[in-house]
């Protein structure tokens, strides 16, 4: 530009530079706020699509690829929400109708290929009754492949190896896969089956082993598994003798296997250490450190052995070791995943809502619901705040510092897939949509989840890209087709049913995927893929199960020592290794406390924000734990716990005060109501 050498045409010329300038940046910012706005309009629905077009409607040059694709992740979006929005149709034909009506002319080829895109994430038809059918009986044929196996070549090891067809211990020599399946047949209907099984594990089981357990895998897996096995047991036509279900010999050896969890409880906290000697209990130089998940996911079996058995020492030993938990959050309201249960410390700062953490969580809604303590749940509100607020980024969650909050670990671990499903539990079924969508196509992307996977890096994490048949997105899948009946949500479980076919499948089982990426195999069959993967798929089929149907028959009806009592009567929780537990089941031992029965309604979460902390009652369990205390916020009494002995061993420091205190095994009441004492609604002893 040509500049002359008198100073007014140097102005002039500058001012001509500048007011160029002025007018692109004035353009770059309309442009960029007519972005922004468009954005922000396409994220409300189709009328909000139709703002941003006009919004648009004059940058006939525009051609903006983050914008394009901005949009059609929201029509995505749409068409996966649909029931929420209205509408109908496939997702080709929506996004048809949107191109042809809503989008400038210049941008229909770069938005009729990316609608391509949304063919394999569609909403699906309605699957008609029959092909439902069909599905279910391909998952039934799946546990039976898997279920046969076990018992041919590995029973009574506790898995299958599914390459070598041999069997192999993990947890501790409790034929633990045929445990975890127990409650399964039920379900299916065998129930020939499940007497014999029953009557083999009966027979096998031993609770006085001399041999090193979980705490957390021994809960969950033979205590839940146990449960759950006797609560289903009457339907089943099993010689459960009279008092049924405050007695029969399922719920005693769940019992005793619980009782000899106890001494971990034996810590200046009350939270529980990981690991017990079954016989001798906690082992000597045992660490103190133990995952947060591991000494919060007792609460639901442990409640559910009190209710019905009459002894509050297990619930008691669960609640204070959840209060303890609860106590240490951070400022945040965050939670780190490993703690020194003896001085009460965080020893890793990582807060995530996946590995070492999730089922904590779980068991805060499902035991509030269950054991109708609105206090878990408002514990769980308070968390799901927080962590929204810290490690949600972009609907995936994260890891991050429990007191600082700044981002440790992008990374999504197939673990954390459980969250959606406990989302749809408190009512939040949109965020659990938009959280179960991303999880999904990961799992379209490889067939499977990976253990880890990096989410800015669009790909699984080297050394972590294993995929152990584990449940934890198809039970989120089956939570939110149940809470939704969306048929997308459906189709969810259609591709897990269809990849672990393909890839798993062996001659007498299936196996881990030992790599995603070229789907090689490793030789092992978790218990847990036919106690959650398998049945979470098989309820997800059937629509008409009794678990299912149960709220509209209102259950049936048994005669128990208290009288009359209706049971699976459509309250059911399950425990995090997908054991059913029913809360009618546990009224007819055990009545709820008055004040909050009318507050929380056992199929749906409700009563938030209520506080209960049953000081009688606590304190009436402290007693039997460690001797008379005021509250239940002290140690247990190590010396409360003989390891010696069973049925017989003593929850008091003294022998004299244990004959007087003892409750004898599955004690219900039965002696006439003047005889006992009732604190809370919970029968005890009259001394």
């Amino acid at each position: 530009m040509y500049f002359s050498s008198r100073p007014t045409h140097f102005i002039f010329h500058f001012a001509i530079i500048i007011y160029c300038y002025s007018l692109v940046a004035c353009v770059l910012e309309s442009f960029n706020s007519k972005i922004f706005l468009s954005a922000k309009f396409a994220s409300n629905g189709p009328d909000g699509l139709r703002t941003a077009h006009n919004i648009l409607l004059n940058d006939t040059n525009l051609d903006d690829d983050y914008l394009i694709q901005f949009l059609h992740n929201r029509i995505l979006n749409l068409n996966f929400h649909q029931h929420q929005y209205g509408g109908g149709g496939s997702a080709r034909s929506s996004s048809k109708n949107i191109n042809a009506s809503y989008f400038p002319s210049l941008l229909s080829k770069k938005i009729n290929a990316a609608m391509e895109l949304l063919e394999e994430v569609q909403s699906p038809r309605a699957l008609p009754k029959h092909d439902l059918g069909e599905l279910r009986d391909r998952v039934q044929s799946m546990f039976y492949h898997a279920y046969n196996g076990y018992m041919r070549y590995a029973y009574p090891r506790d898995e299958l190896r599914p390459l070598s067809c041999t069997g192999a211990d993990t947890w501790g020599a409790y034929s633990l896969t045929l445990v975890d399946a127990l409650d399964s047949l039920v379900l299916l209907g065998n129930y020939s089956e499940f007497q014999r099984a029953a009557d083999l594990l009966l027979r096998q089981l031993d609770p006085l082993a001399n041999v090193n357990v979980s705490v957390f895998e021994t809960n969950i897996r033979i205590v839940g598994g146990l449960l759950s096995a006797h609560l289903l047991s009457n339907r089943a036509g099993y010689a459960n003798g009279d008092g049924w279900p405050c007695s029969g010999p399922l719920l005693a050896m769940a019992e005793r296997f619980a009782r000899r969890l106890l001494p971990a409880f034996a810590t200046a906290t009350g939270m529980p250490y990981g690991t017990v000697n079954l016989l001798h209990g906690v082992p000597p130089g045992e660490t103190p450190v133990a995952c947060t998940a591991c000494v919060g996911t007792l609460l639901v079996e442990f409640g559910a052995l009190s209710r019905l058995t009459g002894d509050p020492a297990f619930e008691s030993a669960a609640m204070r070791a959840v209060r303890a938990l609860h106590s240490l959050r951070s400022p945040l309201g965050l939670v780190g995943n490993h703690v020194d249960v003896q001085r009460g410390r965080w020893t890793a700062l990582d807060a995530g809502i996946g590995s070492a953490v999730d089922s904590y969580f779980e068991y805060l809604v499902k035991a509030g619901v269950l054991l109708q303590r609105p206090e878990l749940v408002s514990m769980f509100n308070g968390y799901k705040d927080a962590y929204n607020k810290h490690v949600r980024m972009d609907d995936w969650y994260f890891w991050v510092h429990m007191d600082k909050g700044h981002l440790t670990s992008p990374v999504f671990q197939s673990l954390d897939a459980f969250w959606p499903g406990v989302l749809s539990l408190v009512g939040d079924t949109d965020q659990a949509l938009r959280t179960l969508h991303n999880y999904h196509q990961v799992w379209k992307a490889h067939g499977s989840l990976p253990e880890f996977y990096s989410v800015p890096k669009s790909q699984p994490v080297p050394g972590r890209e294993a995929y152990p048949l584990r449940p934890e997105l198809i039970e989120s899948i089956y939570y939110l087709h149940r809470a939704t009946g969306d048929p997308a949500v459906l189709q969810m479980g259609v591709d897990v049913l269809y990849s672990i076919e393909t890839m798993a499948r062996t001659d007498c089982g299936f196996a881990t995927v030992s790599n995603v990426l070229h789907h090689s195999l490793e030789d092992r069959m978790e218990s847990f893929f036919l106690a959650e993967t398998v049945k979470y798929l098989y309820l997800l089929f059937t629509p008409d199960h009794f678990l299912h149907t149960a709220s509209r028959t209102g259950g049936y009806s048994v005669q128990t020592p208290r009288g009359a009592c209706r049971v699976w009567s459509g309250a059911h929780v399950f425990n995090t290794e997908a054991h059913p537990i029913d809360a009618a089941c546990l009224d007819c031992c055990h009545s709820p406390r008055p004040a909050e029965a009318s507050q929380i309604d056992l199929v749906e979460v409700l009563g938030l924000g209520l506080e209960a902390q049953d000081e009688d009652w606590l304190a009436a369990a402290a007693d039997r734990l460690g001797g008379n205390r005021d509250d239940d916020s002290g140690p247990i009494n190590e010396q409360s716990f003989d390891a010696s002995d069973d049925k017989n061993s003593t929850m008091s420091p003294s022998s004299d005060s244990a004959a007087a205190n003892r409750f004898e095994l599955l004690t219900c009441p039965t002696p006439p109501f003047h005889q006992r004492l009732t604190v809370h609604g919970q029968v005890l002893p009259d001394n």
